[in-house]
C-alpha cells in the first residue's frame, strides 16, 4: 500500500483501477519545407486551426451544460487563444518566411509563450501556461503529429493518473467510467481543478512526481477530501473507504430533509446560513440546499476565464442573472480579489517578489479606476433587481475604505446623470482578513454596514504562512488560538456598534469550527453550497449553552492541534452521525 499526499482539488472519493497516461511528453524536430511548399503548410495549419476551433466550441457547449457557463468559458478563453494575432502572426511568419513546417512553427510559438508565462513564477500564470500547452496539443494532434489521447476509447471504469491534465482533457472524461483523477502537477485554483469541480470528479492533484512506481491497473483511492490518494490499498483501508462512501450517500440523503428548515439552535437560536460561490451556475445549489442568501460571490473568475479584462455588461449581465435567481434573498459582491500578477493585460508590467503582500485587491482596484469603475457601476445596476450588497477586500486602512466608498458614489452620480437605472443606497461592507484592519475594527465600524470576515487570509497573514506553500502548510491553521482570539475580537467590537457580522472563510465550513464561531457570538456564516445542509445539522442539533462552553475551553487552549482535537471531540458527542471517518 503506498499512500501519497497531495493538494485537494475537487471533493468526494472515487474508488477503481488505476489508468496511467505516459507521464514523457513530445518533442516535434526541427523542419522546413521548400518555398514552393510553405503555402501548403499554411493551409494545413489553417484546417487544423478550424478543426481545433470546432472540437473547443463543442468542449464549451458540453461542459456549460454540465457544469454552467462560466466553467464552459475555459475554452471561450482557449478559442481566443486559438485566434490572437500575435500568435497568428509569428506563426505565420516561421511558415511562409522562414519555410518551417506547420507541426514545428506550432511547437515552438506555443511552447515559447507557455515558457514565458512560467518563467513568471507564478501560480496561476503557470496554469495559463498548462492552457497554452493544451491548445499546442490539440493543434499538434490535428495536423497528425502527434496521436489522440489515450482516454478516448474507455469502456470500464478507471481511476486517471496523470502528470497533468489540461483542462479539455479533463473536460472529455467520459463521466460514465472515469471516476477520479490525481496528478503529479497543478494547483487548486487552476482551470483543471475547477473544470473537476463542475463536473463533480473528485480530484487530487499537485502529488509530486509519482507515476514511475504506480502499475497500471492496481486499485486506487482518490480523497478528494482530504487530498489523499492510497494506491494497491489493503483490505482494511479499501472496506474503510467504502463504508465511507457508502454513509455519505446516506446522511446526504438524510439532510436533504433540512433544506426548507431554519438555522436555529435547539434552543431557538436563529442564525443565518449563506453561501459562497464563483460561478452563477452555483445559486441554483445555493437555493436546493435552503441557502438564506449568497454571503461571498467572488467575481474572479470573470477575470480568469478570458485574456481580456470583462466589460462592464458582462459584470451587469452575469450579477443580474443570480440576482434575479435568488428571488429576493440578500447577495454580496465582492469586488476584485486578485492582484496585477493574475490578470492577463496586466501581468508583463507588474512583476512582484512577494504578490501576496503586493498591489492586489482593493489596492488594485483603487489604483486603476479604469478596471474599478465598471465593475462598481454594474454591481449598482443589478441592485435594481434585488437585495445586492457591495464588499471590498484586504481593507487594510481607512484611507482604503473612504476611498473606495468615494468611487462608488461618483460611479452612482455618473449613472444618475446618464439615466441609467441603479440604486445608490445599497449597503457596503469590508472583509476583515488583515491584522491591521482587526486592529483598527472599533474605526472600521463606523463607517461600514457590515463586515465580514476571512478567516483564510485572515490566518495566513496573522501567522506569516504562505498558504499556498507545502513547506509550512502544517503552520497555516484557522483554529490556531491566535487567530482564534481575532476573531472574537471582530465579534466583540461589531456587536458594540451593533454593526451585523459574519465569516466567510474555511473557518466557518467546518462542522467542528461551526461549533467555537457560534460560541464566540458570530450568527452568520457564509459556507460552499455543498456544506450548507451539514453546517445546518450542526445547528440544529446544539445549544448555545453547549457552544459557548466549548468556546471558553478553546481560549485556554495553546495550540491548533489541540484545538482541534477538542472541537472534534466535542462535535462527535453533540452530532455524532456528522463524523464518518
Amino acid at each position: 500500500m503506498l499512500e501519497l499526499q497531495g493538494i485537494p482539488a475537487s471533493p468526494g472519493v472515487a474508488i477503481g483501477p488505476a489508468l496511467v497516461l505516459d507521464s514523457v511528453g513530445y518533442r516535434i524536430e526541427r523542419s522546413t519545407v521548400a518555398a514552393d511548399q510553405a503555402a501548403n503548410e499554411a493551409a494545413r495549419l489553417a484546417a487544423a486551426v478550424d478543426g481545433v476551433a470546432s472540437d473547443l466550441k463543442n468542449n464549451q457547449r458540453e461542459t456549460s451544460g454540465a457544469a454552467g457557463n462560466h466553467t464552459g468559458d475555459i475554452f471561450a478563453a482557449h478559442l481566443q487563444m486559438l485566434s490572437d494575432p500575435r500568435l497568428a502572426s509569428e506563426l505565420s511568419e516561421r511558415i511562409l518566411v522562414r519555410h518551417q513546417t506547420a507541426d514545428y512553427a506550432v511547437s515552438r510559438v506555443f511552447y515559447t509563450f507557455a515558457n514565458s508565462l512560467k518563467r513568471l513564477r507564478n501560480p496561476i500564470l503557470s496554469e495559463r501556461a498548462q492552457d497554452v500547452l493544451d491548445v499546442q496539443r490539440q493543434l499538434l494532434t490535428h495536423l497528425g503529429a502527434i496521436a489522440d489521447a489515450p482516454l478516448a476509447n474507455l469502456d470500464s471504469d478507471a481511476i486517471v493518473i496523470a502528470n497533468n491534465l489540461t483542462p479539455s482533457e479533463t473536460a472529455n472524461l467520459d463521466r460514465e467510467f472515469v471516476r477520479g483523477f490525481c496528478t503529479e502537477t497543478g494547483g487548486s485554483g487552476g482551470h483543471t481543478a475547477i473544470v473537476a469541480k463542475g463536473l463533480e470528479l473528485p480530484a487530487v492533484v499537485g502529488i509530486g512526481p509519482f507515476i514511475d512506481q504506480i502499475d497500471s491497473h492496481c486499485t486506487v483511492i482518490v480523497d478528494g477530501d482530504q487530498g489523499k490518494v492510497i494506491f494497491a490499498p489493503d483490505q482494511e483501508t479499501l472496506s474503510r473507504y467504502r463504508d465511507l462512501m457508502v454513509r455519505r450517500r446516506t446522511l446526504s440523503k438524510r439532510l436533504e430533509e433540512l433544506r426548507d428548515l431554519p438555522a436555529e439552535t435547539a434552543d431557538g437560536v436563529r442564525l443565518t446560513v449563506s453561501a459562497n460561490i464563483e460561478f452563477p451556475h452555483e445559486t441554483a445549489a445555493c437555493l436546493a440546499n435552503g441557502a438564506d442568501g449568497i454571503g461571498l460571490y467572488r467575481t474572479e473568475f470573470l477575470y480568469l476565464a478570458s485574456d481580456d479584462e470583462p466589460s462592464e455588461e458582462e459584470h451587469y449581465q452575469v450579477y443580474r442573472r443570480v440576482v434575479e435567481a435568488l428571488g429576493g434573498r440578500p447577495i454580496v459582491i465582492r469586488t476584485l480579489d486578485l492582484g496585477a500578477d493574475k490578470i492577463a493585460k496586466r501581468a508583463a508590467n507588474q512583476s512582484e517578489n512577494n504578490p501576496f503582500l503586493g498591489l492586489r485587491s482593493i489596492r488594485l482596484s483603487l489604483r486603476n479606476l479604469e478596471l474599478f469603475r465598471p465593475q462598481l457601476r454594474a454591481i449598482l445596476r443589478a441592485a435594481v433587481h434585488g437585495d445586492v450588497r457591495v464588499m471590498f477586500p484586504l481593507v487594510t486602512t481607512l484611507g482604503e475604505l473612504r476611498q473606495a466608498r468615494m468611487v462608488m458614489n461618483t460611479v452612482a452620480d455618473d449613472l444618475e446623470s446618464e439615466g441609467i437605472p441603479h440604486r445608490s443606497d445599497i449597503k457596503t461592507g469590508m472583509m476583515v482578513e488583515v491584522p491591521a484592519a482587526v486592529t483598527m475594527l472599533e474605526s472600521f465600524v463606523h463607517e461600514v454596514d457590515f463586515l465580514s470576515i476571512g478567516t483564510n487570509d485572515l490566518a495566513q497573514y496573522a501567522l506569516a504562512v504562505d498558504r499556498t506553500n507545502p513547506l509550512v502548510a502544517e503552520l497555516y491553521q484557522s483554529s490556531d488560538p491566535a487567530v482564534v482570539r481575532m476573531v472574537r475580537h471582530c465579534v466583540e467590537v461589531a456587536n458594540r456598534a451593533e454593526v451585523p457580522l459574519s465569516v466567510c472563510g474555511e473557518m466557518s465550513s467546518n462542522p467542528a469550527r461551526a461549533l467555537l464561531l457560534i460560541g464566540l457570538g458570530v450568527r452568520n456564516l457564509s459556507v460552499p453550497p455543498s456544506s450548507l445542509p451539514i453546517i445546518k445539522k450542526v445547528i440544529r442539533s446544539v445549544t448555545l449553552a453547549d457552544c459557548q462552553e466549548a468556546a471558553a475551553r478553546v481560549m485556554k487552549l495553546e495550540a491548533a492541534r489541540d484545538v482541534d482535537m477538542f472541537l472534534t471531540d466535542r462535535l462527535e458527542c453533540m452530532v455524532p452521525e456528522l463524523v464518518l471517518s
